[in-house]
């Protein structure tokens, strides 16, 4: 899950680093089980050479349901993570096409969190970061230990803010 040392300038390190609750994949998780009770009940209708066109019918259904609503945002959590440096955000996401958005720390005016009752059971919440940029805010939804990540980067903006003070002064 860490972010790769390549894309770290010299003199820079990882303050956090961390991707979307494993809450994301409970409904996946659902989706899968609720497919393959489906596909095995419905694969038991039919004798013969019927039986087996809705069998091979039913499991690439299945397997469709499967690939598009389960392995799908299973890859797209796995590849997904959140990172804040001593100088900058990063959001990487994507397996074999990748995305990603950097926002330097001292464009960031403000790092927030909410929390919701459901976030509350699980131990997570949405991270907001607003900037300087047209875009405004990014919402990281679902972050695990949302308000310990939110107080070590506040920590770091703050002293970030206080060397810029320093040098100035």
């Amino acid at each position: 899950m860490a972010i790769s040392q390549k894309l770290l300038n010299e003199g820079e390190h990882v303050i956090v680093t961390t991707r979307t609750h494993v809450k994301a994949l409970f409904l996946p998780i659902i989706v899968l089980l609720v497919t393959l009770a489906l596909a095995i009940y419905l694969g038991t209708f039919g004798d013969g050479t019927t039986g087996k066109v809705i069998d091979i019918a039913v499991w690439v259904i299945a397997a469709v349901v499967i690939v598009w609503w389960v392995v799908r945002p299973f890859l797209s959590w796995l590849t997904t993570s959140y990172t804040f440096t001593n100088r900058r955000f990063l959001a990487r996401s994507g397996f074999i096409a990748k995305e990603g958005r950097t926002i330097p720390l001292n464009r960031i005016s403000g790092v927030d969190f909410e929390i919701g009752v459901v976030d509350r059971i699980f131990g997570c919440g949405t991270l907001v970061v607003s900037d300087a940029s047209e875009q405004g805010r990014v919402e990281l939804h679902d972050i695990p230990r949302v308000e310990q990540v939110q107080l070590k980067v506040s920590d770091e903006l703050h002293r970030l803010s206080e060397q810029r003070h320093d040098d100035g002064a």
